[in-house]
């Protein structure tokens, strides 16, 4: 007997044929409320989840997600959410191997822009739409990375500042074309505007996408930027769920209990999400399914920005150097874990806000738990990928703050020192490291000049602005790389381990 196919008419079936939990909300009562840009593993796994979490409750039918995509890769994420009406499932893994299977329901449509932009921007223009939300990664928000402002250079960008100039929408390439066009036509309307969340992995977000939205839209038309600044909320989100892709052994797995799912989503146990309540037209009810609604963010963010996410970067290149392909083999290694609580410790926490309520000590100690999960089946290369826009937004922050503290960065140094090592393009086994960033160029001639000039990749100065300059850093990464080049990853990092210590939250 074939496999049943994932859809609303066969959603009874699988529940009964599998145990798998299926929506019992209506979803033909389901409206649209929320545009979603960036729809991937994560957002699918976390707000997307969150929202079937209210409807299910009987909460938020009026919030429906319709995702909308820019980039070409998108046309599979629309093609495989279409032939399953929007449905898919998420696969919660724990530790202890423990596997919790739910089809999601919250998703109701998916627009591909590209293939009628005037049509994209009319949804978004729709007064339903309340929330217009993104994940779009941490490169996706136009920053020229030398001087961190909005990159007014971009070609995609001047040409859809071309056409809102010119009152045209059926060409525009961007989501910021899109979402401004749409916030300049419910201007003209009368229509209220909608929020703009950002969900990405970046300090201030919101604050952020505000920033970049006003500056695109000023130099498209001051009177509108000036309306946005006056009527359009940016609330600031601290996101967290650990979210491998998805792979064919995943789709097999789904496919094993009896039914076909294009693209499911695999997931950690874990999620949090920590939010400003900052909304110009409402939002669902987010506080009844556990989402922290609060008014100020900037401490959470920082905390799982400069821990988590960087200690990921801390993990990945002497993990790929060392052989490792999966996170959890990394982290079955102590002196990877010994090395990660360091620097969380020793270099990270000292840079964080309060937290009041917060067991800073607990919480690492959890993400080296999470990191550990052997059932996510995380992969190194996912870790390394696009470096150049996470190690400035989430590891040197930590490097300035403590320079001007006169803090020590020896570990952070380090980090910085097994990524230059890493983009020579050959791990110590002498195979190839693919380095998937839009950089990768650069950085590989950068990197290829290690050996004449041991601060050759250090002095990307649109990356690391003075950093070469600066004996505090500069010598512990000479240092760190020399060793690398000398000893290999391991013997590295038993050599900073010995001269830093024992991390003072962990017994060995």
């Amino acid at each position: 007997m074939s496999p049943l196919q994932l859809n609303n008419t066969n959603l009874g079936a699988i529940n009964v044929a599998t145990g798998v939990a299926v929506p019992d909300y209506d979803r033909s009562r389901i409206t649209p409320g929320i545009v979603h840009f960036g729809v991937g593993g994560f957002h699918r796994a976390h707000q997307a989840m969150y929202l079937d979490r209210l409807m299910q409750s009987g909460e938020a039918l009026d919030w429906g997600i319709i995702g909308m995509g820019v980039m070409p890769g998108d046309v599979r994420m629309r093609d495989a959410l279409a032939s399953q009406d929007h449905l898919y499932t998420l696969s919660t893994k724990a530790a202890d191997g423990n596997v919790t299977q739910r089809v999601i329901g919250s998703m109701i449509d998916y627009v591909f822009a590209p293939d009628d932009p005037a049509a994209a921007v009319a949804e978004l223009a729709d007064a339903r739409i309340r929330i217009v939300s993104l994940t779009v990664t941490e490169g996706g928000y136009n920053i020229n990375p030398a001087t961190g402002e909005f990159d007014h250079g971009n070609g995609h960008i001047a040409h859809d500042r071309a056409e809102l100039r010119d009152g045209r929408h059926g060409s525009l390439r961007t989501f910021f074309g899109l979402i401004t066009a749409a916030l300049q036509a419910r201007r003209t309307a009368g229509t209220a505007p909608f929020t703009v969340m950002s969900c990405d992995n970046i300090e201030g977000n919101g604050e952020l996408a505000e920033r970049y939205f006003l500056a695109f839209a000023e130099s498209v038309d001051p009177a509108l930027a000036e309306w946005m600044r006056r009527e359009v909320t940016f609330p600031n989100s601290m996101v967290d769920r650990i979210t491998p892709e998805t792979t064919d052994a995943d789709r097999a797995e789904i496919a094993a209990t009896g039914y076909t799912d294009a693209w499911p989503v695999v997931a950690e146990d874990f999620t949090q999400w920590v939010l400003e309540d900052r909304f110009v037209a409402g939002r669902p009810a987010f506080e009844q399914v556990d989402v922290e609604v609060v008014d100020d963010v900037v401490p959470y963010e920082l905390m799982k920005l400069r821990l988590l996410n960087a200690s990921h970067q801390g993990l990945c290149y002497f993990g790929h150097l060392a052989g490792h392909s999966m996170v959890h083999d990394v982290m079955a290694d102590e002196r990877f874990r010994r090395f990660l609580l360091a620097y969380m410790e020793r270099e990270a926490t000292p840079t964080l806000r309060p937290l009041p309520g917060v067991d800073l000590d607990a919480y690492r100690h959890r993400l080296i738990e999470r990191f550990g999960n052997a059932a996510v089946k995380d992969t190194v290369p996912r870790l390394c990928a696009e470096s150049s826009d996470r190690i400035p937004k989430w590891l040197l922050p930590v490097v300035r703050e403590n320079l001007a503290d006169g803090g020590d960065v020896t570990l952070s140094a380090a980090i910085v020192a097994s990524w230059a090592r890493y983009a020579e393009g050959v791990d110590e086994q002498g195979q190839t490291i693919r380095v998937v960033d839009r950089l990768a160029s650069r950085l590989q001639e950068n990197a290829a000049r290690n050996h004449e000039d041991i601060l050759a990749f250090l002095r990307e100065r649109e990356l690391f602005g003075d950093l070469a300059d600066t004996p505090a850093f500069a010598e512990p990464y000479a240092a760190a790389l020399r060793s690398l080049h000398e000893k290999g990853a391991e013997a590295t990092l038993d050599e900073i381990l010995a001269k830093v210590g024992q991390p003072a939250g962990m017994a060995f």
